[in-house]
């Protein structure tokens, strides 16, 4: 007759212990193994395979370890928990620390039945992370059961790569490149939807009106949407003109996926105002749709949306839970380490003759087609207007894009009205702040206006190929000395360019002149969004681990957006002066962001003072930008209807001036200075509307003080990260790892872990790379989460750290392991930190949570890892409070301890453990009421869900530990017997 065995109970199979799964039916047992994580989870069957109760085998007093042991075995043991007790269930099996600004929104999600936010936190603060954190407790939780993630097809890979690494959730890519193979091995009638339970979606795929009606049919319980504010637009005359056909769709789109009220939704943008009312209020409708018409002149009205929307600056997060955010210490601060500031300079270069010769033909020969084609009819004056702005972008880009342009037909040339025109040719002279479609952006436009380009557009293409090069190309002269500059003082600079052709000749023209240790590459939209990092990777290993190796980037918009480059560069030169400031921002934040090493971003801005164009879009949109920034301290997008229409006037000006005409000039065209006052009026009143709003609707529904007890809850329970950098040094050293000295001040160190037990390399290699460990190479172990490829985070979820926390963990429950064992089970002190004989006890108490959901009830059982400390024998134990058995952790021998009185202590220790049982009992009861509390603090706002909460603890509890301490003799005349 088989046993019947409850949740929480350990047995014994296939040669190790097992923790007993709640999912376990009567003929088949669903296991954890003891201290294991959920991918280690199997299914057994009794029937099949011995199976039976296992006890947990008390220390044996033969195996002493010194007075480190109990503080190694302890974060040993916390590391490795991936079932933590606590009200955030996902927190013990992500890969990631969260900064404690980053609980915010999933305080706020916990509090709600169906999650509906808004988060808007500045660029770089980390909203993937936030979501993720959300994503992952939901369904951890069971409140969701599928996920979908709607981005830029620019940005899936990327989306992909955080999920998988971060939070163990691996999606599946349904982009218009994939969809043909997802949907081969699709049943009949199923959808991929159904299929896949976790996908990331192109917003170019879910256009077509089949996939979309698809989507909406078989939409996921979650569903995150990033870079938000382009599902939705300005519908009023007053604020932009009717919302773009795209943005129309995927706005129709949400609309549809947030009708059903028990679906989470979580929308992602930085900008979410932007000082258009109209844009803010839809984005708000598809949270919740009273959110739409809420008064938020009212406190009332503000209290109410505060409970779905978050907005920070990097300013509100810098230095958090601190006594200025209302604490009464700063235990709990946490200081992030943005870069401080940005190192901006604007550097001019003025053309070479020859080149200026060719300009001022070119900008005659354009005069001449606009006036002759305004003559002929609107379609045509309108398919030349495009083609002389993609002429004249080009020219000033580089020889090799105005090159290409000369040779090729425009696109507007195929249209057959006015305002085809305009729909196929604005493109050119877009720079657009709400633009995501960068993929194509940076194809070099066309001039021509038939298939064979006229004897002008060719003479001067012929013309422009002989300018190639540092000698007849000022720009790249110009270039060469800023980057050389740049590579002297340490940097790593990426160059943003606007055409493939210009990317490709600096590349080109740039190699072997930087110097022998300066690495060069391009990523531009010819590869894929794959291929484009995979290139960034390349260019960032092939310093070989030589530090004076110097990296630089050329790169097209297709990364001025969404994609994370900090781990790799630190300055940011606009090789090509963008048409909107907004572009420029973007740029910047790939690199200034969470995770720069640098304090200082450096930023260079080239520009032709006499090329007639740069030097005009600088005085009027960028100085204007800059200095609304330096007024209210944020960034305000500039409206594209601003940017377009000063860059119209620069060019209609150009026309009609040439280049030598006065800057005032560009202000007397007839209507234009009434124009640049009603821009700059609108401009103005746009930033301090965005002002206003980023201070009304600043979060204040989770209070600072909330969010400390929760990290306080947390760090005990886990383990903070000074913890986690104490116990990685010391166990890499004494597992035979050959450490560098650590950084002055950063705490960062070096390992080199050739020297290291087999099984501890091959887990090193898993997560770190095989020829990282196999070559023996350093590896950096870094403070910041925010690490690079080949690095490990110093924080307990890191899987590096991970690996050695098993290893030490393994070892030391295997008394008959081989090799160094850093953690002993038993442990002997002498030490003047007590007065009397004292005894810690390392504790393991498992908990059986009854967790309700939307879906039902989950059984889960979970673990939690305790100090216990008493005074004098067991029979009269005095029993010390949590802080002060802590705090015998950090006790130090004074003196050897004899090798027979150490025996007899630990002996006599062990004895007395029956004895403590009834108090272990009581205090893991006490334990399940502070977490039982803690569960229902967290979903307060939540009745529904906090109704049917249930912890019971699990007995008996497994001591894993006790260690000895007591004080010195007198005199202290020892012998040394076990280690002090």
């Amino acid at each position: 007759m088989s046993l019947t065995y409850t949740a929480g109970s350990l047995v014994a199979a296939r040669g190790r212990e097992w923790v007993v799964l709640p999912e376990s039916a009567t003929d088949m047992l669903v296991l954890r193994p003891l201290g294991g994580n959920e991918d280690d989870i199997a299914a057994v069957f009794p029937s099949f395979e011995e199976v039976r109760p296992a006890e947990f085998a008390a220390p044996s007093p033969d195996d002493l370890g010194d007075q480190r042991a109990a503080g190694l075995l302890r974060t040993a043991l916390r590391i490795g928990f991936r079932s933590g007790a606590g009200p955030f269930r996902s927190l013990a099996s992500i890969a990631v620390e969260p900064r404690a600004y980053q609980l915010v929104p999933l305080l706020m999600a916990l509090r709600q039945r169906t999650v509906r936010l808004l988060i808007s936190d500045d660029v770089g603060i980390g909203k993937t992370v936030e979501a993720g954190l959300i994503a992952k407790e939901l369904l951890a939780q069971g409140e969701a059961t599928r996920l979908a993630v709607l981005c830029s097809p620019a940005l899936a890979e990327q989306w992909q790569g955080e999920l998988r690494e971060k939070f163990g959730i691996d999606a599946e890519l349904v982009l218009a490149s994939t969809v043909s193979r997802l949907e081969r091995n699709l049943e009949l009638g199923q959808s991929l939807f159904d299929r896949h339970p976790f996908t990331i979606i192109s917003t170019d795929f879910i256009k077509s009106t089949r996939h979309r009606e698809d989507f909406v049919k078989h939409c996921p319980d979650l569903v995150i949407v990033d870079e938000a504010h382009t599902c939705v637009a300005a519908d009023d005359p007053a604020q932009g003109g009717a919302s773009s056909a795209t943005n129309q769709l995927r706005y129709e789109l949400l609309r549809k996926v947030s009708a059903d009220a028990d679906r989470h939704l979580l929308l992602l943008t930085a900008t979410p105002h932007s000082g258009k009312e109209s844009a803010f209020r839809n984005l708000l409708g598809l949270v919740r749709p009273e959110l739409a018409t809420l008064d938020l002149e009212t406190p009332a009205g503000r209290a109410k949306l505060a409970e779905h929307f978050v907005a920070r600056k990097r300013a509100d997060v810098r230095d958090y839970l601190t006594k200025e955010d209302g604490l009464a210490d700063d235990s709990l601060a946490e200081r992030t380490a943005f870069p401080s500031d940005r190192w901006t300079k604007d550097e001019p270069y003025k053309l070479t003759p020859a080149y200026r010769a060719l300009l001022d033909d070119a900008i005659a020969y354009a005069a001449d087609r606009v006036h002759a084609a305004g003559e002929q009819g609107k379609r045509e004056a309108r398919i030349a207007w495009w083609s002389v702005i993609a002429l004249l972008r080009s020219m000033v880009s580089s020889p090799a894009a105005a090159a290409q342009t000369l040779k090729t037909r425009s696109e507007s040339a195929t249209a057959r009205t006015a305002q085809e025109a305009d729909v196929l040719g604005s493109p050119v002279a877009a720079d657009s702040a709400e633009n995501d479609r960068h993929e194509g952006m940076d194809v070099a436009p066309g001039a021509a206006e038939s298939e064979d380009a006229g004897a002008r557009l060719l003479e001067l293409a012929s013309r422009v190929e002989e300018l190639m090069g540092p000698a007849g190309d000022a720009k790249l002269k110009a270039l060469t000395k800023h980057l050389k500059d740049l590579i002297a003082e340490g940097y790593n600079p990426i160059v943003f360019c606007r055409y493939i052709p210009t990317a490709d000749y600096l590349a080109a023209q740039l190699d072997g002149k930087l110097g022998k240790k300066t690495r060069i590459a391009a990523v531009t939209g010819t590869l894929s969004p794959q291929q484009r990092l995979e290139r960034i990777e390349q260019l960032a290993a092939e310093e070989g681990g030589d530090p004076s190796v110097r990296r630089v980037l050329i790169a097209t918009d297709c990364l001025s957006e969404g994609v994370n480059l900090q781990h790799h560069f630190d300055a940011v030169v606009h090789y090509d002066l963008a048409w909107n400031p907004t572009r420029h921002d973007q740029r910047e934040g790939r690199v200034d962001r969470y995770g720069q090493k640098r304090d200082q971003v450096r930023v260079i801005t080239m520009y032709g003072e006499d090329n007639g164009i740069d030097g005009k879009v600088l005085e009027v949109l960028f100085k204007k930008h800059r200095q609304i920034k330096k007024d209210l301290g944020i960034s305000v997008s500039v409206p594209d209807e601003t940017a377009s229409g000063v860059t119209d006037a620069v060019v209609e000006w150009l026309l009609l001036h040439g280049r030598q005409g006065s800057q005032e000039s560009l202000f007397e065209l007839p209507g234009h200075q009434e124009s640049f006052d009603r821009i700059e009026r609108e401009w103005t009143s746009a930033a301090e509307r965005e002002k206003t709003s980023r201070s009304k609707y600043a979060q204040r529904a989770i209070h600072p003080e909330e969010v400390a007890r929760e990290v306080a809850a947390v760090r005990a329970a886990l383990g903070g990260a000074e913890e986690v950098r104490e116990f990685t040094l010391e166990a890499l050293r004494d597992l035979d790892a050959l450490i560098r000295d650590p950084r002055e001040g950063s705490g960062d160190f070096t390992a080199q872990v050739g020297g290291t037990p087999a099984g501890l390399r091959d887990a090193l290699a898993a997560t770190l790379g095989n020829r990282l460990v196999e070559e023996d190479r350093e590896i950096p172990f870094r403070t910041t989460p925010a690490i690079g490829r080949g690095e490990a985070a110093l924080v307990r979820t890191d899987p590096a750290i991970g690996a050695v926390a098993s290893y030490v963990l393994d070892s030391a429950l295997d008394a008959k392991a081989l090799g160094p064992r850093p953690a002993r089970r038993c442990g002997v002190v002498t030490t003047d930190a007590v007065s009397v004989r004292t005894t810690l006890l390392l504790v393991r108490y498992r908990f059986h949570l009854t967790l309700p959901s939307r879906s039902g009830e989950r059984q889960v059982v979970a673990e939690d890892a305790r100090l216990l400390a008493y005074e004098g024998l067991p029979q009269r134990a005095r029993w010390l409070d949590d802080d002060a058995a802590a705090a015998l952790l950090g006790a130090h021998a004074t003196a050897n301890t004899h090798e027979l009185a150490a025996r007899n202590a630990i002996t006599r220790a062990l004895d007395g453990l029956p004895g403590l049982a009834d108090h272990l009992t009581e205090y893991g009861t006490r334990l399940a009421a502070e977490l039982d509390a803690s569960h229902r603090r967290v979903r307060k706002a939540n009745e529904e869900i906090v109704r049917g909460l249930k912890v019971v603890p699990q007995e008996p509890a497994d001591v894993l530990g006790v260690y000895v301490y007591v004080p010195p003799a007198a005199p202290a005349s020892t012998v040394s017997g076990a280690e002090a």
